[in-house]
C-alpha cells in the first residue's frame, strides 16, 4: 500500500512539474472585456495664486480673454483696463474616466500649462468642465495642484529641475455623469486579446469550454474570443466572468526581435531561431587629421603673398577580430545570446550583426526596429 502511495505521488509530481514550469498567465491579464475601457476628458481652466510666475498677459492673449470673462461671470467689468498680473496661468486639464464610475466619485486629474509660465508651484485650479470626445460634460475639476519639479534662480544663474509647469490633483476631479454599460446583463461577450495571436485565442476559448463543459467560447480572429452565457448557468455576465478570468493559459509568443537603435537595446523573443551560419566581427576606424600650414615669403621678397598649404594625415586602424564564429542551426535563444557574446560586442555591433543575419536569410524571426 505504501509503495502504491508513492508511485501515485510520483506521477502527480511528474504531471504538476511541467506545468508550474510553464509561463502560464490567467486570462484576466491578457485579455480585456470588449466595451469595458476608460474614456479620456480634457478641460480648459485656469490656474491662480501663483508666486509671480504665470503667464504674461501681453504674450498669452488667450489667458487675458479668459481672466476677464471669469471676471465678468463674477460680475467685475475689466473690460479696456490694462491688467498686469502675472499670477495666474492657462492651462489643460486631462484625466481618464474609469468604467462603470458613479455620480459623485472622485478621479486624479492632471494640470499642464499652456502659456509662457515657468512654473505653477502653490496653484489653485478654478472650477473646470471636463468634456469626452462627444463634447458633453462628464467632470469638474478643482483643487491644489502638486508640482513634482522645481524651478530657482537669480540674476546670474538659474535651476530646472523636473517639469514645474506640471501638476497633478490627486482625487481633484468629481464625475458628473455616468456612461451606462448593463454588463450583468448581457448575454455574449468578446473578450480582446492585448497581444492578438491565434494560437493563444484558440487556447483561451478551450480553457474556458473545459471550465464550463459547453462549448460557450470560440476564437472569432486573433484578437477577438467570443463567450456567450449558457442557458443554464445560474448566474449572470458578471459571475461567468468572474470564474473564467482566473483561468490560467500559455500565451503563445512570435518569434520577434524588437530593436531601439537610438538606446542600443534589444529585446528577443524565446522561440526566435537561427539557421546555420558563421559570423565574424571586426571594427575598423579611419582617422583623418587636418594641420594646415602657413608658408610665407622669404624677408625683402618681391610680390611674395602668404599662402596657407593643406596638410592631411589619414590614418587606418582595423581591430584584429574574433574569427568565425559558428552559430549552428534551430539553437535556442539561451545558446543563441551566448553565441553573440562570444563574440564580445557591444550592443551596436549586435544589432548590426542580427540585420546582416536577417538578410542573409538566416534569421527565423520578425525584427521590428523601433
Amino acid at each position: 500500500m505504501r509503495n502504491l502511495v508513492w508511485a501515485i505521488g510520483l506521477v502527480l509530481a511528474a504531471l504538476i512539474i511541467p506545468v508550474s514550469a510553464r509561463a502560464e498567465s490567467r486570462i484576466k491579464d491578457i485579455a480585456d472585456i470588449e466595451g469595458v475601457r476608460e474614456n479620456m476628458l480634457v478641460g480648459y481652466g485656469l490656474v491662480v495664486g501663483l508666486n509671480g510666475t504665470g503667464d504674461s498677459l501681453r504674450n498669452a492673449p488667450f489667458t487675458k480673454q479668459s481672466l476677464e470673462s471669469m471676471l465678468e461671470r463674477l460680475g467685475v467689468n475689466t473690460r479696456g483696463a490694462n491688467l498686469r498680473t502675472d499670477n495666474i496661468a492657462a492651462v489643460m486639464v486631462t484625466a481618464n474616466l474609469p468604467a462603470f464610475s458613479t455620480n459623485g466619485s472622485r478621479i486624479d486629474v492632471t494640470v499642464s500649462a499652456m502659456g509662457d509660465a515657468t512654473s505653477l508651484q502653490g496653484g489653485q485650479l478654478l472650477v473646470t468642465p471636463l468634456m469626452g470626445a462627444d463634447g458633453e460634460v462628464y467632470a469638474v475639476a478643482q483643487g491644489t495642484l502638486a508640482i513634482g519639479g522645481f524651478s530657482a534662480g537669480g540674476a546670474g544663474a538659474s535651476i530646472t529641475q523636473g517639469v514645474p509647469t506640471v501638476g497633478r490633483i490627486s482625487s481633484g476631479g468629481i464625475i458628473e455623469r455616468e456612461i451606462k454599460f448593463d454588463l450583468a446583463g448581457k448575454n455574449s461577450v468578446r473578450l480582446s486579446l492585448r497581444n492578438p495571436d491565434l494560437t493563444t485565442a484558440r487556447r483561451m476559448a478551450g480553457a474556458i469550454n473545459t471550465y464550463v463543459g459547453l462549448p460557450v467560447a470560440h476564437a472569432l480572429n486573433p484578437t477577438a474570443v467570443q463567450l456567450t452565457r449558457p442557458a443554464g448557468w445560474s448566474g449572470d455576465m458578471v459571475s461567468l466572468l468572474t470564474d473564467i478570468e482566473q483561468l490560467r493559459i500559455v500565451p503563445d509568443l512570435p518569434a520577434k526581435v524588437v530593436i531601439d537603435e537610438v538606446s542600443g537595446i534589444i529585446v528577443m523573443g524565446e522561440n526566435v531561431r537561427v539557421s546555420t551560419v558563421a559570423i565574424a566581427q571586426g571594427n575598423l576606424t579611419i582617422t583623418v587629421e587636418e594641420t594646415p600650414q602657413v608658408s610665407q615669403p622669404a624677408p625683402f621678397s618681391q610680390g611674395g603673398q602668404t599662402t596657407v598649404v593643406p596638410r592631411t594625415n589619414v590614418n587606418v586602424e582595423e581591430e584584429k577580430g574574433t574569427g568565425l564564429v559558428v552559430v549552428k542551426d534551430g539553437v535556442s535563444l539561451k545558446d543563441l545570446v551566448s553565441g553573440l557574446n562570444a563574440l564580445g560586442l557591444t550592443p551596436r555591433d549586435m544589432i548590426a550583426i542580427l540585420q546582416s543575419i536577417k538578410t542573409a536569410g538566416a534569421l527565423q524571426a520578425e525584427i521590428e526596429v523601433l
